[in-house]
């Protein structure tokens, strides 16, 4: 893992800003989703990119309007 040396501190609403660099570096907008997990005694936050907009699935993906659906969305949106 790669350090960027910079610290910050928890907000009172447990928040921490990400730096600009960070953001523009990994290509972070207003809106990313970004998932947040724990490995180990590690707090990692990963961008969702290749998954379904509605239920997370990383397989059989589809695109539709810029945005990724998995293909039992397809069917289940199709139904309704």
């Amino acid at each position: 893992m790669q350090t960027t040396g910079i610290i910050r501190k928890v907000d009172d609403l447990g928040r921490i800003v990400l730096p600009v660099e960070v953001r523009r570096a990994m290509g972070i907008q207003v809106g990313t989703e970004l998932e947040i997990l724990v490995e180990n005694r590690r707090i990692v936050l990963e961008k969702m990119e290749n998954c379904c907009i509605f239920c997370g699935a990383r397989e059989n993906l589809r695109q539709f309007f810029g945005k990724n659906l998995c293909s039992r969305c397809v069917e289940m949106l199709q139904k309704n």
